[in-house]
């Protein structure tokens, strides 16, 4: 039977709603809705206006409904800004019957334990993922299920998020009539659309930049190591443009999108570019190369500022295979050749795959987060339910509006 899962990927500057379905055991998915709208009432990735981002996600909401004929009752939510953080903890549990093996109970009770850590009381643990697991003191086991021992020990990674920031969000989902799931934080989400497994097992980075924030996970052995959020992202070099052209923000968005390049030399001296600046009424010409130095200037630093976290995690010699771009900057002409440059590895730009239907507004770099939803809820769909009860209520719902009568 086809799964069907619906995501949301609300950032600072944009709110894109996918609805898809998965045929058969393979791992395509074929994309039926997708709604995409400006985003309002956000800052870094932070909700600062409830009600108008609700508006800009019910309207996202209903462009996909509209293209796809699906309803939508429920739906995997991406969270982001700098109030979220990541660290690795260990839970253990006693197998409960050791005679017939690890049961999906004692992975749930030991992954319970794992996410039982001392936090700010203005912190909430969002996601924990399990890095590996050992059996009676043996190592290196991936799936315990079955296996015979008598105390089941976890490693995970744990990312926690503002209580109040997370609560913020939820609301703004649910006035738009959608129930949220997850969340799921953003650099995992799109790891899951743009990573390849070799390059989890070797060790790598994601860099998703963002509108207001850019995005880091770090991966090695398979298994997410470090998670965490820089309040910068492409809102910045737009917001450098304004004031080295002298120009208003929606201008300088256009300019950055339609002539910006990330590297000077690779620009002619004698390009220009027209700029309508705050004042004129008709447009003045600009130097291109004068666009791409200030530029250059904002995306070194915001891969200096990557440097430095990764070298901070104390991950930085495990990147063999290097790092990976994703977000709507990261389609910025230049911007492989700087970050290779400024982190000294590696670099490609990662683009959703395995996809078929309506992808041609989506294949991109930009919506690396959004499909990535879409792989982690078909995942966790089949998940066996946890001693909390919420999926199958959940599902049944889900299934209830979406099917006919």
């Amino acid at each position: 039977m086809e799964q069907l899962v619906a995501a949301i990927d609300i950032g600072t500057t944009k709110v894109c709603t996918l609805i898809a379905e998965a045929p058969g055991e393979g791992s395509v998915l074929r994309i039926i809705g997708v709604g995409e709208k400006d985003a309002r009432g956000m800052r870094k990735g932070v909700v600062v206006n409830v009600s108008e981002a609700a508006e800009a996600i019910a309207a996202s909401v209903e462009e996909a409904v509209r293209i796809s004929g699906v309803p939508v009752d429920a739906a995997y939510v991406s969270v982001s800004g700098t109030h979220i953080t990541s660290l690795n903890s260990r839970g253990v549990a006693a197998i409960a019957r050791p005679d017939r093996g690890v049961s999906q109970e004692d992975i749930d009770r030991a992954l319970q334990g794992a996410r039982a850590i001392a936090i700010p009381h203005n912190q909430e643990v969002i996601q924990a993922m399990p890095r590996g697991y050992s059996i009676d003191g043996h190592d290196g086991i991936t799936d315990p299920l079955g296996m015979h021992g008598h105390r089941l020990e976890v490693e995970a990674h744990v990312i926690t998020a503002s209580e109040s920031a997370v609560q913020n969000l939820r609301d703004c989902v649910l006035a738009a009539k959608v129930e949220p799931l997850g969340p799921v934080p953003d650099p995992i989400a799109a790891a899951k659309a743009v990573l390849r497994q070799s390059e989890q097992e070797a060790g790598v980075i994601l860099v998703d930049i963002g509108g207001g924030t850019t995005k880091i996970a770090v991966f090695a052995d398979g298994c997410a190591l470090h998670t965490s959020i820089i309040a910068v992202g492409g809102v910045n070099i737009t917001n450098d443009i304004c004031f080295g052209l002298k120009a208003p923000f929606e201008v300088a968005e256009q300019i950055k999108i339609a002539h910006g390049h990330a590297i000077p030399d690779k620009v002619r001296p004698d390009e220009t570019v027209d700029v309508t600046a705050f004042g004129d009424e008709m447009p003045q010409l600009a130097s291109r190369r004068f666009l791409a130095e200030i530029i250059q200037a904002r995306v070194e630093e915001i891969f200096a500022l990557v440097l430095k976290e990764i070298k901070h995690s104390g991950y930085d010699i495990l990147l063999s295979a290097g790092a990976v771009l994703c977000g709507g900057t990261a389609q910025l002409p230049g911007i492989k050749e700087v970050a290779r440059e400024v982190l000294q590895m590696p670099v490609r730009i990662g683009i959703p795959t395995d996809l078929e239907g309506l992808t041609d507004r989506i294949v991109d770099p930009a919506h690396a987060t959004s499909v990535g939803l879409l792989r982690w809820g078909l995942g966790d769909m089949t998940v066996p339910p946890t001693e909390e009860g919420k999926w199958s209520d959940r599902i049944k719902r889900w299934f209830t509006n979406i099917l006919p009568s």
